[in-house]
């Protein structure tokens, strides 16, 4: 595994630097999210209704389920880091939420280095454009604009 300087990381600002593996988000997987955060709206958690009574065809993931999805999907493809002790979730300064996932579909994410500033020495904050693309889809799920802060 390629370890970057930070100063390698910045001839990458303006480039899509990353591409993840695709995740499937399952029913079970929207079922446990609806748990967790009591969003048991029908298009979520009832296949049969959904079906008959919305423009889907069935269950769709929660948007922000899929936006969670990010951690993880950006562990399988941002660059590692060099002496970086910790990513923090800094937020966003953009989400919009474009396409419904369909339950069962592949979801995967493409990053691209918007910005990256030395806050303090051990301190750098990364800005990434980021599109949540939908397997065999052409509009994608999500587009963002996502920060995070490395503590080195």
């Amino acid at each position: 595994m390629v370890k970057y300087k930070i100063s390698e990381l910045k001839k990458f600002i303006g480039q899509e630097v990353t591409l993840s593996e695709w995740i499937r988000l399952d029913q079970n997987r929207i079922n446990e999210f609806a748990k967790i955060t009591e969003d048991e709206q029908f298009i979520h958690v009832d296949p049969i209704r959904a079906s008959k009574e919305t423009p889907f065809g069935g269950t769709i993931a929660h948007g922000f389920l899929t936006l969670s999805m990010l951690a993880k999907l950006a562990d399988s493809a941002q660059p590692k880091i060099k002496g970086i002790k910790i990513t923090i979730n800094y937020g966003f300064d953009k989400i919009r939420f474009i396409s419904p996932v369909a339950a069962g579909s592949l979801i995967r994410a493409r990053f691209t280095l918007r910005e990256l500033t030395e806050k303090t020495p051990k301190k750098i904050m990364t800005k990434w454009d980021v599109s949540v693309e939908i397997k065999n889809q052409t509009k994608p799920a999500i587009v963002a604009n996502w920060i995070n802060l490395l503590l080195f």
